[in-house]
């Protein structure tokens, strides 16, 4: 009995020749080393197939909206051919054309196969740089585009994709207050004194809560200065809402000098109010002025 193929001589083993030794040889080779590449790709990282993520929705809502900044939500959404992550986006704030911040978000959203993943970013700034920018913005009128735009980076096995964002909203272009009279009234208790009541309006035409700093006035009769000072400090008028606040003024032989009795009995009393109404990045300065009729009497 034969051992082994290497024992029969190639020319007088019955049944086998040279070819048909060798086409063996051949097919064994081919096997191992079919085998060798299936077990090499077994242990290596899976390979992408199909082609890239895709920005399949977007869009950019505002959150809030003050005088000089804006808090904005952009949300997206990816779609997949293989298992992935959305790392991190990118990204500026934009207002008006101008980059007011650049930021970096991570956001860790896995990917599915064909599953549409949801993700977003939220930012805020100031979109108003000086006051002479609000006041700008003011005169212009309408409305102001403000957006998220940059690039997310996504993973997939060994892959890595990066995909540009864009998306905007247009925003009502924020408009400065007005300081007003809301009201005035006065009451004549002597030929030699009157008391007026003044009220001071502050005007917001905004969509949104105006923040105040101070507002300061200085109250003249018949061009002489006899009132004034600040209020409104650290205070909030309502959207679209008037902020009322009063100042009271006497005028007397004290306040006034030797000519009040001459002043009050005309019946009328000229008066301006000046003065300057200041709140983040707000410098409104303003001049009012009017007649005081002298109907109540006591």
């Amino acid at each position: 009995m034969v051992d082994s193929l290497a024992e029969i001589p190639l020319g007088r083993a019955p049944g086998l020749s040279r070819m048909s030794f060798v086409n063996r040889s051949t097919c064994l080779m081919a096997l191992v080393s079919a085998l060798f590449a299936l077990n090499s790709g077994c242990a290596s990282a899976p390979v992408r197939s199909g082609g890239p993520p895709a920005l399949t929705a977007q869009e950019t809502t505002v959150v809030s909206q003050g005088l000089t900044d804006a808090a904005v939500r952009y949300t997206g959404q990816i779609t997949g051919t293989a298992t992935g992550v959305v790392e991190r986006a990118d990204y500026e704030l934009v207002a008006d054309g101008q980059v007011v911040k650049k930021g970096s978000a991570q956001l860790g959203v896995p990917i599915a196969p064909g599953t549409p993943a949801d993700f977003s970013i939220e930012e805020k700034s100031a979109y108003v740089k000086s006051p002479e920018d609000l006041a700008r913005l003011s005169a212009q009128g309408g409305t102001v585009l403000i957006a998220l735009r940059g690039t997310l980076v996504v993973r997939s096995g060994e892959s890595e994709d990066v995909l540009p964002f864009a998306a905007s909203r247009a925003v009502r272009v924020p408009r400065l207050p007005e300081v007003i009279v809301e009201s005035l009234d006065a009451a004549r208790y002597s030929p030699e004194e009157v008391q007026i009541n003044l009220r001071l309006g502050v005007r917001n035409p905004n969509p949104f809560p105006l923040r105040l700093d101070s507002l300061s006035y200085q109250v003249s009769i018949a061009d002489k200065p006899l009132e004034e000072g600040t209020t409104a400090q650290a205070d909030s008028v309502d959207a679209s809402a008037t902020g009322v606040y009063p100042v009271e003024v006497a005028v007397t032989a004290q306040s006034f000098g030797p000519g009040v009795k001459a002043l009050i009995g005309k019946g009328v009393l000229p008066y301006s109010v000046k003065g300057e109404l200041k709140g983040p990045l707000l410098q409104v300065p303003y001049f009012l002025k009017g007649d005081v009729k002298l109907n109540v009497s006591r």
